[in-house]
């Protein structure tokens, strides 16, 4: 049976045929093909591909691609047609090898000529179901070795790729890469969804869920849904699946905050079981102590790292609590400023919760202290010129210049730099 002039095959059957991109385009508007499937063969990141940096608009074209049509025979020497990003707000560009959707519609030049048009693609084809890649490379270019055709072999139909060898060494990034080089990762694993979720997930480990309070009965459970109301909103934020994570890359996985690398929490009512790394709180009275961090229920937010940072450049860090403010460390907790330091309280207590014994104002005090002394000092003078006693000069002496000394030092004994009020 005869090709009709209608489809891909048609389209196909032109290209073998040796036409060069005029006709590829011209095939492309005569079937009036408005969504195509395309192989990406390079793309544009920076600017060192400078005759395509260049060609492409320079900065304003970050993201311009090059394609084939998905499993066409194509010769590397004919030029490859160009797409552009088709959302300006949202930057998810694809891999080399990976297969986007293309759509043809108004350029720049619309105002110029209302016919002008040319390629947008959408997000990368989701061929293999995983967030780090989703290449599948041109079966008719005869670069795959037998094992990277094992691996992208569609096994007991549409089972996702498992590759076993760390890495198949695909082309994921041209031959004049841009933009870094993608290496591609064995221990990537897709977040798994719960009922209800959206989900955003990069490349490397790293994805946003907006979820809720689901219980499951499949084999992954999650760790939030175990206190509230199934709904109950959850937002995590994650970055950096767990270090000792499986190369089994496939298989997905459910965010565990005391694992993951780094994490950001916002929960309704659910309980959320982290290990502080400090919950030392003899600091504070008893009828105040905060529940512990893995047995609160309430809406919070959580912030866990290696390290955390807060940072204010132009103004100020403002922490304002209704119950308690805790700081909690296994070493140190260190306080300096080139400015001062003022704490108003109630009740100050240093040392801890315990502490009863009230502390000195010292300037009355030594001021006090100082008139005691000068009296002192006088009646053991009188008493040491009255005829009728035996007092013997030389301890009086020498009280007298403990005295003296004593009262010369008076200010070596108040601090410079902490005040009481």
């Amino acid at each position: 049976m005869a090709l009709t002039k209608t489809g891909l095959a048609y389209l196909g059957q032109s290209l073998n045929s040796g036409g060069d991109i005029s006709n590829l385009v011209a095939s492309i508007e005569e079937l009036n093909l408005k969504v195509i499937p395309a192989r990406v063969t390079d793309i544009v990141l920076d600017e060192t591909n400078k005759e395509k940096f260049q060609k492409y608009g320079g900065w304003n074209g970050i993201g311009t691609i090059n394609f084939e049509l998905v499993n066409t025979p194509e010769s590397k020497d004919i030029a490859k047609p160009i797409a552009k990003p088709l959302f300006p707000q949202i930057k998810s560009f694809p891999l080399v090898n990976e297969i986007v959707l293309l759509f043809y519609l108004p350029d720049s030049d619309i105002g110029v000529q209302d016919t002008s048009k040319v390629y947008y693609y959408l997000n990368a084809i989701s061929i293999w179901n995983h967030p780090h890649h989703n290449a599948y490379p041109n079966i008719f270019d005869g670069v795959a070795d037998e094992a990277q055709k094992q691996d992208y072999q569609a096994i007991e139909g549409g089972s996702v790729r498992r590759v076993e060898d760390k890495s198949t060494e695909i082309n994921l990034q041209g031959d004049n890469p841009t933009g870094g080089t993608f290496i591609e990762r064995s221990n990537i694993h897709p977040v798994l969804p719960f009922v209800g979720d959206n989900i955003f997930e990069g490349r490397f480990g790293n994805s946003i869920r907006l979820g809720a309070t689901a219980r499951s009965k499949g084999l992954y459970k999650n760790n939030w849904s175990e206190s509230g109301e199934e709904g109950n909103p959850i937002t995590i934020l994650r970055n950096g699946q767990p270090i000792d994570s499986s190369d089994e890359g496939w298989l997905p996985i459910v965010e565990n905050i005391n694992n993951d690398l780094s994490s950001i929490y916002l929960t309704s009512n659910q309980l959320i079981p982290i290990k502080a790394s400090s919950t030392n709180y003899t600091g504070i009275s008893d009828e105040n102590i905060p529940e512990f961090p893995n047995q609160y229920k309430g809406n919070q937010v959580i912030l866990n790292s290696g390290r955390v940072l807060l940072n204010s450049t132009t103004d100020s860090i403002l922490l304002s609590s209704k119950k308690v403010i805790s700081l909690s460390a296994k070493s140190d907790i260190g306080i300096a400023t080139s400015g001062s330091i003022a704490l108003e309280s109630g009740e100050l207590k240093l040392g801890g919760s315990n502490a009863e014994q009230p502390a000195v104002l010292g300037d009355i005090f030594l001021d006090r202290l100082s008139g005691v002394m000068a009296g002192l000092q006088a009646v053991i003078t009188s008493l040491s010129q009255e005829p009728s006693l035996v007092l013997t000069p030389a301890p009086a002496t020498a009280l007298i210049e403990t005295i003296n000394q004593f009262q010369a030092a008076m200010d070596d004994f108040k601090s410079k730099t902490v005040k009481i009020l």
